[in-house]
């Protein structure tokens, strides 16, 4: 265990630590928490470290020393321990792909932020509003991974999480004040269900799809396929190289080999984004990919049911009226009605009182502050 990375912090980098850290952890009713991940740098990105701080000290664990973090476990998933992290989505996606954490009991500062109508929501920006701290954000695109962490990096990564139990304690009682600590709170638990895809894993599938490059549907089906050639290469590559797709071969220089279909280096070095470097490096293998697109089958998009009128009408509906209602609120749209909950409604047209309330039955909030309206605009469309 390491100290002086500053006042009062530990680096927690042995197993017999991270059971001493776990146990002062557990004993704590609030801590604030984040995460550092090397996805700038990595073909499949992992949680480098992670940040602990209570109300007196700082902790900073590293996942790479430590190869069991199944210690923290019961701590995330503790409803007596509440949880303060900055735009949690992220890391709660991350700590559930690389450790199973599941989190329970949270607060997040920004979709409280968000929630209070605040202009800048950024971490930074709320700090320096709120106790005159100006955070060094230098090394936000720093390769995490890399070991060792210089006291530069333990330094800001220490300070992403030292600030956010007395922010957490500002913003609660402004919540509270304004009637809308029920509201975040919501928010909060609606944070915490991860999409989970068909592998059983948080987050996206890494699968080379094409049409999720921009601009892949403007192409002919042949020229698709040859894209999704491309793709497969690519991905190959960076899983060799261990690296991220964009920083082998970025979508655009594929969207542009994809519609160009060259022939020659020469054809592929008039190509924009195509460097001397990539074209060492990849070039006969991007031309071969070519060639197997073009034996290939046409590929056409997936083809999506066009959704009923009627549910388009509700959809805009909803959405216009979010606007509104956003704008007398002094907030964002998402904060009136999140996305998914709006496309829910629009689905399930519910037409009373009662199956409102069924429909909005993870959010009472809304469904007390927002149901009339809500109902009288699904009524009217």
């Amino acid at each position: 265990m390491t100290q002086d990375i500053a006042s009062n912090s530990l680096l927690i980098t042995t197993l017999d630590e991270l059971n001493h850290l776990a146990k002062v952890l557990r004993s704590a009713s609030i801590i604030a928490v984040d995460t550092e991940s090397n996805s700038l740098y990595a073909y499949r990105e992992r949680v480098c470290l992670i940040q602990f701080s209570t109300h007196t000290d700082d902790y900073l664990v590293d996942p790479l020393a430590v190869v069991d973090l199944s210690p923290l476990a019961p701590l995330f998933a503790d409803p007596g321990i509440e949880k303060v992290f900055h735009a949690a989505e992220y890391d709660l996606l991350c700590l559930y792909r690389d450790f199973s954490f599941k989190c329970v009991n949270l607060f997040d500062t920004m979709l409280a932020g968000r929630i209070l109508g605040r202009n800048e929501i950024g971490l930074g920006s709320l700090l320096e509003a709120e106790f005159g701290v100006t955070l060094d954000k230098r090394q936000q695109r720093a390769n995490w991974g890399e070991r060792p962490l210089t006291a530069n990096l333990l330094e800001y990564a220490r300070l992403d999480t030292h600030y956010l139990i007395p922010l957490r304690r500002l913003m609660k009682a402004e919540l509270a004040g304004r009637d809308l600590l029920p509201l975040a709170e919501e928010d909060f638990q609606r944070a915490c269900v991860l999409p989970i895809n068909n592998n059983g894993r948080a987050g996206d599938n890494r699968a080379a799809d094409v049409w999720r490059v921009s601009g892949s549907h403007d192409l002919s089906p042949q020229q698709a396929a040859v894209l999704q050639e491309l793709c497969r290469y690519r991905d190959q590559a960076a899983q060799i190289m261990d690296r991220p797709l964009f920083k082998v071969i970025n979508d655009q220089t594929l969207l542009a080999i994809a519609t160009e279909l060259p022939q020659t280096l020469d054809d592929l070095r008039r190509l924009p984004g195509m460097s001397p470097v990539q074209i060492r490096r990849h070039g006969q293998q991007l031309l071969r990919a070519v060639g197997r697109g073009l034996s290939a089958a046409p590929l056409y998009p997936p083809r999506s049911p066009r959704p009923d009128e009627r549910y388009l009408a509700r959809l805009e509906a909803l959405r216009t009226w979010r606007k509104v209602k956003a704008q007398q609120m002094g907030v964002t749209s998402d904060v009136i009605l999140p996305r998914d909950m709006m496309f829910s409604l629009a689905e399930s047209a519910p037409r009373t009182p009662p199956e409102l309330a069924e429909a909005l039955v993870d959010s009472p909030w809304r469904l007390e502050h927002l149901g009339d309206e809500i109902l009288a605009v699904l009524l009217a469309s």
